[in-house]
């Protein structure tokens, strides 16, 4: 239930939402619980006009009911005279600006704070692993995994260490500068308040990297708590602070913790984040061939993040962020290790100058250090020889955005805007072991610089047949391209390559349609064409990963991929409503329903990067040098074509106030087409993607304020490489949450990832040796809120 208001009342709202930071309305778009004694709302109803807060006050002591909504990226409407007013959920990452999820003709998975706090995993990227279209390069997350490890695959679209789709914190590029991948551990959960899947789609909006679609998370809003005593009248309306902590402790030595504050910093609004991370681990190698030198995979890591958000006059406020950031972890061996820093800085600035057009506008600065060491490891795994010694990866990037949003008559809307990203980065790190110590030194590098322009009209065809339309230019340049290699003992120059500056131009239209078939049916259709330059880690860095070694290629070509899709929505409402006289201390269930979903999408990409074997162990080879037995080497190719398609069903039932239950599924076909520089790869499956996955988790509000969070994950057989000769089982995982909570203010929680303790195979080799992922882990913990 919503927030009963009088029209007079409603009016007043509705004009003092002017739009915040990425376009979201400065409220977040929704009201919380309201009572006489106590006022949960946002900074912005504090700048109302007086007549307007006793109007508003006056409706609800009227009304005499209390209820709320989750304070996740909503719009207001109004509806009529003496009705709830309507708060409409919206989606963003489709298209830049805020879009009403009905209009949207690609597929969105929205996870609001509730899930993304209470789901039973203790990281970011297990939760949206709740999505079968969402998946790691490997099987692990980043509980154990490489950092470099943790680039993203959407619908099984390219999996690889550097990510084919783009994830986003507040419209700012989460992916590394350098390599592509993502740390998921930079980002508290208790400051988010959403995340948006997008596969498939939001290429026209976004450009560059966002090939296989767009993740964005959005933090939650920096605002005070307005409160109302007991008596006051509405000049006598302060507000306050807020103040948010959860702690965890669990299985393998695992301890989390953290904060979020906000206090009033004169007509603005302070924010200071913190968190930190802690955990033993647990072996990586599985125990039939575990040997002494194998050790738990541990990690720590901390980050703390200051936010400042200030109004300047009614229609304009700018937000800065500042976020430091640092993590070590072991990678399951003694000398295996590696270490990540971050430095970052924004501005945000929105502007809604008039009833039909807003802006916003931000510009960013990150700089970032990472640093690994890898080793190879003998057949019986008693000894560890140094391979290499990635002391520092130095990367910085720089960028810009401006976004604006034009409304006109009969519904119709346009936006359109402008970014650019400037990278700088480059390895350093020594290699060769002669005599105990490393003879050679490698640094390889470059610059990249990437910017475009673009615009989507979306506008009715017919009263039930809406039309967008897009289109993006991106100018892109890549400069100092350079690999130089020198013995460490004389100094002497051993290789010193520079490569030619490169550059070019990408157009990445896209064209949707969505038709409301009839009450409750939802039939879209949605094209794209996007494209991604490879990283500066593929261009530049070779690397050997235990006997295997992978080559750079600085001559990478640009992928490129076409993708479709066709959708469908069913929905089936049910009239059921609480009890009049109910008051909802947290966000209201949705009404009972049954929503049924399905996509068929279909993918053609071309030059796509991969990791193709040239070379098998043991011998000495002209691109790889010496190869053990059992070893492989492999350079970064162009593959002439891929395909991936598929279906993607998915079903929510609410059955009633108390019982939910969510089903989703992928069946993906992902092959190689053409591979003029490996032939043999032609009808191989694309490696790392499972042709089949599918979740099944359900929401229980049990008696005596019991909630019960199952979610059970299945994972079809996939193949580690790419010639298909090394295959990780198939598994199903089995999660359970349980919370209770204490008051208003504070909930107890146990969770148990992988309860069954089923093996989860991440990763083989050619000699045998298994990785698994996390074994049965229970930990438990306590959220408040004040």
């Amino acid at each position: 239930m919503l927030l009963p208001v009088t029209a007079s009342a409603r009016s007043c709202f509705e004009r003092a939402q002017p739009v915040g930071p990425h376009g979201f309305p400065r409220t977040g778009g929704a009201v919380a619980p309201l009572r006489l004694s106590h006022f949960r709302g946002s900074l912005v109803l504090l700048r109302m006009p007086p007549s307007c807060i006793v109007r508003l006050v006056a409706s609800v002591v009227t009304a005499s009911l209390v209820t709320g909504t989750s304070a996740g990226q909503n719009g207001a409407s109004a509806s009529g005279t003496g009705n709830p007013t309507t708060l409409v959920a919206v989606v963003v990452t489709a298209a830049r600006t805020p879009q009403a999820p009905e209009h949207v003709a690609a597929t969105v998975t929205v996870f609001d704070e509730a899930a993304l706090r209470q789901a039973p995993t203790t990281t970011l990227d297990g939760v949206l692993r709740s999505a079968p279209a969402f998946s790691l390069f490997r099987r692990s997350d980043s509980f154990t995994a490489n950092p470099t490890a943790q680039g993203v695959s959407l619908r099984g679209l390219g999996p690889s260490g550097a990510s084919r789709s783009l994830v986003l914190l507040d419209g700012v590029p989460l992916n590394d500068p350098f390599g592509g991948w993502v740390a998921w551990t930079k980002l508290p959960r208790e400051g988010l308040a959403r995340a948006e899947i997008v596969p498939g789609g939001g290429a026209t909006a976004w450009g560059n990297a966002a090939l296989g679609g767009v993740i964005q998370l959005f933090s939650a809003p920096v605002q005070l708590e307005p409160v109302i005593e007991a008596g006051s009248t509405p000049a006598m309306i302060g507000s306050r602070g807020t103040l948010r902590a959860a702690a965890t402790f669990g299985d393998f030595g695992t301890a989390s913790g953290e904060l979020a504050v906000t206090i009033p910093v004169g007509r603005g609004v302070a924010q200071l984040l913190g968190g930190a991370f802690a955990t033993d681990g647990f072996t990586l190698v599985a125990p039939e061939r575990r040997g002494p030198i194998d050790i738990a995979a541990w990690s720590r890591h901390r980050s703390l993040t200051a936010r400042w958000r200030q109004p300047l006059g009614d229609t304009l406020e700018f937000t800065a962020t500042a976020r430091g950031y640092e993590e070590f972890r072991g990678n399951g061996t003694p000398y295996q290790r590696n270490g990540s820093r971050e430095k970052f800085a924004s501005l945000a600035v929105a502007g809604q100058p008039a009833t039909a057009f807003a802006w916003t506008a931000t510009a960013y600065a990150q700089d970032q250090s990472f640093a690994s060491t890898f080793g190879s490891i003998n057949a019986t795994r008693t000894t560890e020889t140094p391979a290499s010694d990635q002391y520092a990866v130095p990367s910085t990037a720089f960028g810009a955005a401006w976004t604006g949003t034009w409304k006109h008559a009969a519904g119709a809307r346009s936006s359109g805007g402008f970014d650019a990203r400037y990278v700088r980065g480059e390895t350093r790190e020594y290699f060769t072991l002669v005599n105990g110590a490393f003879a050679r030194q490698r640094i390889a590098g470059g610059q990249q610089r990437i910017g475009g322009l673009y615009g989507l009209h979306e506008r009715s065809l017919a009263p039930a047949l809406r039309l967008t339309l897009g289109g993006r230019v991106d100018a892109w340049n890549e400069a100092d391209g350079h690999r130089r290699e020198s013995d460490r003992a004389t100094g002497a120059m051993l290789r010193d390559d520079h490569y030619a500056d490169r550059h070019g131009t990408e157009f990445s239209p896209s064209i949707g349609l969505v038709w409301a078939a009839s009450p409750g049916v939802r039939v879209r259709g949605n094209a794209q064409q996007a494209f991604r330059r490879p990283t500066l880690n593929e261009l530049y860095r070779p690397f050997r990963q235990g006997p295997n070694v992978t080559e750079a290629n600085a001559a990478l070509r640009t992928e490129r991929v076409t993708s479709g899709e066709i959708g469908a929505e069913w929905s089936l409402p049910r009239s059921s409503s609480p009890p009049p006289t109910a008051v909802a201390a947290s966000p209201a269930p949705p009404p009972p329903g049954l929503t049924l979903g399905a996509s068929g999408f279909w993918n053609e990409l071309r030059d796509a990067v991969g990791n193709v074997t040239l070379a098998r162990g043991p011998g000495t080879f002209p691109l790889f040098g010496v190869i053990a037995a059992g070893g492989a080497g492999r350079q970064r190719l162009n593959l002439d074509r891929m395909r991936v398609r598929g279906i993607e069903l998915s079903a929510r039932w609410q059955a009633s106030s108390v019982f939910s239950l969510d089903v989703a599924a992928l069946f993906n076909d992902a092959t190689v087409q053409r591979a003029s520089v490996a032939p043999g790869l032609v009808g191989r499956q694309v490696a790392q993607v499972p042709r089949r996955s599918a979740t099944l988790g359900a929401v229980w509000r049990a008696p005596g304020g019991l909630v019960f969070t199952p979610r059970l994950r299945g994972l079809g057989r996939q193949f580690e490489d790419d010639e298909n000769t090394l295959i990780l089982g198939e598994t199903i995982i089995l999660d359970l949450g349980l919370s209770r909570a204490l008051g208003r203010h504070t909930e107890l929680f146990l969770n148990a990832e992988n309860l069954g303790d089923a093996r989860l195979e991440t990763g083989r080799s050619a000699d045998g040796v298994v990785n698994i992922g996390t074994p049965r882990l229970v930990f438990g913990g306590i959220r408040a809120r004040w």
